[in-house]
């Protein structure tokens, strides 16, 4: 079969209504910053401004937590846990109504690839309101103790990676307990929750129960600091993690930290080589490499490595780099300078410690943020490359001879987020998941979520879970909790 060329399939930006300008999301209205700050989101695809942004310092976070405590204490903790059920159902379908607007947004403000958005991203962020909601009045039902009760008010700090899914990864299960909230969106990523307040007002949410504050880090951390906060969900780098878990210590706040990781995709040479080599591609070269959970060691027996290696080229050749908002994009922008100057240097260490580096021949757009699919072979432990977290579409490459080795090398990281096992034989998969320290782990597929599904992390990749009964629990008071 002679090669073909895809024709341009782009999406159309014109759904997408991106006002010039934001403010901050409190008391249920938009409101200017008290020292009227303000700075610029841009597509990093095209490095155009895509809107002007409200900065908020301590007082702007004191107004949030304000609103959100009243909210709390007036409206939400009364409310009968069916009619709360009843607000989450609503947002649910209200995304699902404004899909193809989020998806946009989302590409635009993002840099991932519209087919992405679109079939990832919104229907899931859709479907863990839909999941929360039918827990919010089932709560005496899953574990907790016969009247479990919600904490209060709870500062939730997201990244740019996927920034409306984790919105409701974090939003949903907080409102279904009981709790109201105070989020923040990464600085570069703020356009789909900005977005997701319009939904809370059409779903005529209560004013104050959803607060969206937006900034930098010092944004975050006057949120984390602020003394009526009751917990503290984030998602970001085991840096940052470590910083909040710090800074709390000393309070009674509670927290569910979600970071970084180094994850192993572990291919056995009696692996269907095929589907790994997509599942490879999937586990590396989704979002552009931005996924905490991100394939980014594979560990290859050494006697299919070679054929492994080979088909997994011809593959990355047919990956196509481009333009986020059309259709038949792969690989997308990568979201911002700052990232792209730090996958180039982890990269060019690589280059330095000897590995080799490969990546198919194309054509990077002239304007954007932008970094080919990239692999590195000759790798071993001992490189930056296969150590540090490189949130970036580059994949190391290590080789074993015995189950026992792999498991070694595998484990062989700080972190301990998520792992992949490839092989036909279902005793050795779960042999090697027990051997694995990780805290999700995927059999002969990688990087699939589910709402109902716990996700999270041991050793420096966090503590606590979010997704199903295991996430809802981290929302609702220690004392309530008789079985764990």
């Amino acid at each position: 079969m002679s090669d073909f060329e895809y024709a341009n399939a782009p999406e159309s930006p014109a759904i997408a209504n991106i006002a010039s300008n934001y403010g901050l999301f409190i008391g249920g209205k938009f409101v200017q910053p008290k020292k009227g700050k303000s700075f610029n989101t841009i597509n990093p695809a095209t490095e155009e401004v895509l809107s002007k942004i409200g900065y908020a310092d301590k007082s702007d976070i004191d107004a949030a937590v304000k609103s959100a405590r009243s909210a709390y204490l007036k409206v939400w903790s009364k409310m009968p846990a069916k009619e709360r059920g009843k607000y989450l159902y609503r947002i649910a379908r209200i995304m699902q109504e404004r899909a193809r607007e989020f998806a946009v947004v989302e590409t635009l403000d993002n840099g991932k690839p519209i087919r992405e958005s679109r079939d990832t991203d919104v229907p899931l962020a859709a479907a863990h309101f839909f999941y929360h909601a039918g827990w919010a009045d089932k709560l005496e039902f899953a574990g907790f103790g016969s009247k479990p009760k919600s904490l209060g008010v709870v500062g939730q700090v997201i990244p740019w990676n996927f920034p409306l899914l984790m919105l409701a990864w974090k939003i949903a299960p907080a409102l279904a307990a009981g709790n109201t909230v105070v989020l923040k969106p990464a600085e570069t990523t703020p356009l789909t929750a900005l977005l997701f307040a319009e939904v809370c007002q059409q779903a005529g949410l209560p004013e104050g129960v959803v607060n969206i504050v937006t900034g930098d880090g010092v944004t975050g951390a006057a949120l984390v600091n602020h003394p009526d906060i009751n917990k503290i969900a984030f998602t970001g780098s085991t840096e940052v993690g470590k910083s909040i878990a710090r800074a709390i210590s000393g309070s009674k706040k509670t927290a569910t930290l979600e970071l970084g990781g180094k994850a192993a995709n572990i291919v056995f040479d009696d692996a269907a080589i095929d589907e790994a080599v997509e599942g490879i591609v999937n586990g590396i070269f989704f979002n552009q490499g931005h996924v905490c959970c991100a394939g980014s060691r594979l560990i290859l027996q050494e006697n299919v490595a070679e054929e492994v290696l080979d088909k997994l080229k011809k593959r990355m050749s047919l990956i196509r780099v481009g333009d986020p908002m059309d259709k038949n994009t792969d690989l997308g922008a990568i979201n911002s300078k700052e990232q792209l100057n730090k996958i180039n240097e982890i990269s060019n260490a690589g280059d330095k410690e000897g590995a080799n580096r490969w990546s198919p021949e194309l054509k990077l757009p002239s304007k954007g943020f932008w970094f080919p699919p990239t692999i590195f072979t000759g790798v071993t432990q001992s490189h930056r490359i296969a150590r540090e977290e490189i949130f970036g579409p580059v994949l190391s490459v290590l080789t074993f001879r015995t189950p026992a080795e792999a498991i070694e090398k595998a484990n062989n990281t700080m972190y301990g987020l998520s792992a992949g096992i490839w092989s036909d034989k279902g005793s050795k998969v779960l042999w090697a998941a027990k051997q694995l320290k990780a805290g999700v782990i995927w059999s002969n597929t990688f990087n699939k979520f589910d709402p109902a599904s716990p996700f999270g992390g041991y050793k420096e990749s966090g503590w606590g879970r979010e997704g199903g009964r295991h996430g809802l629990s981290g929302y609702l008071t220690a004392e309530a909790k008789v079985n764990k």
